[in-house]
């Protein structure tokens, strides 16, 4: 099989249905931001050396592919709803947010995104989901979307910003701390 098939030729794609949209329609666009937090994390998992964080990490690729599959699934489709993630995918998310989070000294200040570099570029994929769950957003406000899908993206982000901080803390290196460049306001 041939990689290009010449269909996308004139702006155009196709999605689940059959349906074809424009390639700047906003499912689209969501899509493929959903594709690039991907991507993200494929380049997080080159940066960490650690077992744990990456089988994490490959899940969530996994589950990324089925939110893709989900939103580019049009709700009239005969399969929608065997493809609609569910809610046990959030609460995995969850767990290991609750989990992590144990392990990490409490936040008593605002932190940069950086430190190893494995946490700055797990920082960076969070910085991407936050901007896919925003074109979820935008969405849902003009077409159907499953529900399910902005939940697991806010939590997603969630979980990246403990993973970033515990990469950190695990390589030793500290967290960046926020310092204000500018004036406290006078009273």
């Amino acid at each position: 099989m041939k990689i290009y098939t010449k269909t996308g030729d004139t702006g155009e794609t196709g999605l689940y249905s059959g349906t074809r949209v424009p390639k700047d329609a906003r499912r689209v666009e969501v899509c493929g931001t959903v594709d690039e937090l991907n991507a993200c994390i494929g380049f997080v998992k080159s940066q960490i050396q650690d077992e744990e964080i990456n089988a994490i990490l490959h899940r969530i690729q996994n589950e990324l592919f089925d939110i893709g599959a989900d939103l580019a699934t049009l709700e009239a489709h005969p399969k929608a709803v065997g493809l609609r993630i569910p809610p046990t995918l959030t609460t995995e998310l969850e767990r290991n947010i609750d989990r992590f989070h144990d392990q990490l000294p409490p936040l008593k200040n605002f932190i940069l995104p950086g430190g190893s570099a494995g946490g700055a570029a797990i920082h960076f994929a969070r910085t991407v989901a936050r901007r896919a769950e925003r074109c979820v957003v935008s969405l849902a406000k003009a077409e159907p979307v499953n529900p399910e899908v902005l939940i697991y993206m806010n939590r997603l982000s969630d979980l990246l910003f403990v993973l970033a901080r515990l990469v950190n803390h695990r390589s030793g290196e500290p967290e960046p701390l926020w310092e204000s460049q500018t004036e406290p306001p006078q009273f």
